[in-house]
């Protein structure tokens, strides 16, 4: 008799020879705990992934704050596992803005009037908090900016190195982790601001898994130890997680779809966004 494998869902932040690559490690240890056959899926955008686990599609994934908060809204969505990192970082991560090392930009509002790049339309790290950042330096999108969504934060790096643009937001992590990797070449880009903590990204059950397979899930990441697993989440461990993690970033979304000048024209992705938010409107 064939056993049915485990399905983990993952987001596309990076290609997906890479987001697998990366996660081939902690695959490995989800088998041996589980004993049985564990498939990693990466969706093709960000939305796909969350759907796919909101359908039942996917047994657990690891989403991001806004892809949590949007799909968690219409499923019994339970977040059980999140990574923390060393020091006072603990369970959050950062955005960054980056620019051309020879731009002559100094500080965000600078950037009035420019094309900036950003990832998927629900990329936590990669379009909402580069947008925050913006927002707060006094620069709302469609007004002040045009945004150019790529998808992956890779893409970004990339934009603003053949400078493309005039600047690109992602994930601050990601984006040191390319400079580590030679993947960008960090002569021709440097980080013009960073955001505050980020609520980090969170293991979550789809509803309707058994009892007993999300008690053992949690015992194996909880309890895991695994260097390499760990390494592709730059985690110390694995600590509980619950929907309460990412009120601030609900806060943040608010805030940002409050301020939002709509442009006329077909619904957008984010128009769904902000329906699912309640109905925040700008």
């Amino acid at each position: 008799m064939t056993v049915k494998p485990i399905k983990c869902g993952l987001l596309p932040g990076e290609s997906r020879a890479v987001v697998e690559g990366l996660n081939e490690p902690l695959r490995l240890c989800l088998e041996r705990g589980l004993g049985r056959p564990v498939e990693l899926v990466v969706g093709h955008n960000y939305v796909a992934t969350g759907e796919a686990l909101r359908r039942g599609e996917l047994d657990l994934a690891y989403l991001g704050p806004v892809t949590y908060i949007l799909q968690s809204r219409d499923a019994d969505l339970e977040p059980f596992a999140r990574p923390t990192h060393g020091g006072r970082i603990g369970p959050t991560f950062q955005a960054a803005i980056i620019v051309p090392a020879d731009s002559p930009v100094e500080s965000l509002d600078q950037l009035r009037g420019g094309e900036i790049a950003m990832g998927d339309l629900v990329s936590t790290s990669g379009t909402w908090v580069p947008r925050l950042m913006l927002l707060e330096a006094g620069l709302t999108q469609d007004r002040d900016y045009v945004r150019r969504s790529l998808g992956a934060h890779d893409a970004v790096a990339a934009a603003v190195s053949e400078r493309q643009v005039a600047a690109g937001g992602l994930s601050l992590p990601i984006f040191r982790r390319l400079l580590a990797e030679g993947r960008v070449d960090g002569e021709r880009v440097r980080v013009l601001a960073e955001s505050q903590p980020i609520p980090e990204y969170m293991w979550t059950f789809r509803e309707g898994l058994p009892e007993g397979l999300r008690e053992t899930l949690r015992e194996i990441f909880l309890d895991l130890r695994d260097p390499a697993a760990l390494r592709a989440y730059r985690a110390d461990a694995f600590i509980p997680a619950v929907d309460a993690d990412v009120d601030r970033m609900r806060n943040w979304m608010e805030r940002i779809l409050q301020a939002r000048i709509r442009p006329a024209g077909p619904a957008t992705q984010e128009g769904a966004s902000s329906r699912r938010l309640g109905g925040v409107s700008s």
